[in-house]
Parts: C-alpha cells; structure tokens; sequence
C-alpha cells in the first residue's frame, strides 16, 4: 500500500538525474543546466548550466558550468521535452546586447516591489519579506 504513495520529498526528484532542466530561484534567475546530483534538502547540483534571460521574443545565455543550488532558493524545478525546446519562437541574441536591458528591467521591478512593500507595511501593516513576523 506504501509504494502507491508518491514522493512529497526530495526523493521524488530521482526520476529527474541527468535529464535537462529548468530552474527559477528566488532572485528570478532561470537556470537550465542537467541535474547530476540532489540531497534531502533539495540542494541541487546542475551541469553545463547556463543562465537565460529574456526580453520580449528575444533571449540570451551566458555559460556558468557546474552549479550548486541552495534548495532552498529553488522556486521552481521542471524538466525540459529536448522535443519541443528548439519549437519556442524565440531568437537568440547576444548576452552582451540583452544584458543591459535585462538589468535595467530587473531594478524597475525592485523599485515597484520594494514601493509596494513600502505601501503595505504603511497603510495595512504588512511586514516586510525578511523582516519581522516572517520567520517560518
């Protein structure tokens, strides 16, 4: 009867090693890269890794290699179909021609979140991510 519960921990990522995958952190980073290795507490270990960012139809990857992942900063982790990947409608540019613009983007979205943040904790009392009443 056991065998017909399925994996709620990490150990359900067994069927996941040396297949290609997507992984989105915390900070936004989409990491695509081959998982080698994993533990208990979700720490993930990606091979020929490469970081993709994205603006509009366009997108760009720069090389990072071998990457440890904390777990727990994985949001999440998702398997890629090697079938349908090169189907996406997107063209791939030049990191150095998709970085300046992806950083600009990436701080517009700070500021808007960290005024929303402002906004919360001020009119509704809402504490800050991070900060007091947010442990777990």
């Amino acid at each position: 009867m056991d065998s017909l519960i399925p994996f709620t921990t990490s150990g359900a990522l067994v069927d996941y090693v040396d297949r290609k995958m997507l992984v989105v952190l915390r900070d936004g980073r989409k990491l695509h890269g081959v998982l080698r290795s994993y533990d208990q507490f979700a720490n993930l270990v990606l091979e020929d890794t490469v970081e993709r960012i994205y603006h509009g139809d366009q997108f760009a990857e720069t090389l990072h290699g071998l990457f440890l992942i904390r777990g727990e900063n994985v949001v999440l982790l998702g398997e890629i179909d090697l079938d349908t990947e090169d189907d996406v409608p997107l063209q791939q540019v030049d990191f150095h021609v998709l970085h300046p613009i992806h950083k600009t983007e990436v701080q517009t979205k700070r500021e808007s979140d960290e005024e929303k943040a402002k906004i919360l904790y001020e009119r509704k009392g809402f504490s800050r991510e991070g900060g007091e009443g947010d442990g777990y």
